[in-house]
């Protein structure tokens, strides 16, 4: 077993406290987090995040992991085009231009960060992160000279 540091107990608490806003977002009817739903699951071995990113190619998708923080972001950019005009027509309102949305998720345990995947299939990213395996608990033999 790991010992827990004053460091965790405050990262518990902005977790906790991240979570509680998010549900006042949704209460509020505010989508929350950037407008990204996802799901979180652990399974033998890994964690699993699953979430929702319409409206994106794979080129647009970017994944980080960093400790215990995987963010999620992508952006695209719709091809500008010069007063208002479009290829098949003229554009009278045009708001579908820009497109940018971030995730962090904080994720239970340690990950094996090398290890790590992504794929993307029609709107929908999955991340899977392989737990960190945990120390032995016997520590580290350092020689006495």
């Amino acid at each position: 077993m790991t010992e827990r540091t004053p460091f965790d107990d405050v990262t518990d608490l902005l977790e906790q406290l991240g979570e509680e806003l998010d549900e006042v977002d949704t209460t509020l009817g505010n989508p929350g987090r950037g407008d990204v739903p996802v799901d979180l699951l652990e399974r033998d071995g890994e964690f699993v995040v699953v979430a929702d990113l319409p409206g994106f190619g794979d080129e647009d998708v970017e994944v980080t992991v960093s400790g215990r923080t995987l963010t999620l972001r992508a952006e695209s950019d719709d091809e500008e085009t010069s007063a208002g005009a479009a290829p098949d027509g003229q554009y009278h309102r045009r708001e579908r231009r820009r497109r940018s949305v971030t995730r962090r998720v904080q994720l239970p345990d340690e990950v094996n960060e090398s290890e790590a995947t992504a794929t993307y299939d029609h709107g929908v990213l999955t991340v899977t992160l392989p737990k960190r395996e945990p120390d032995s608990g016997d520590g580290t033999q350092i020689d006495v000279e």
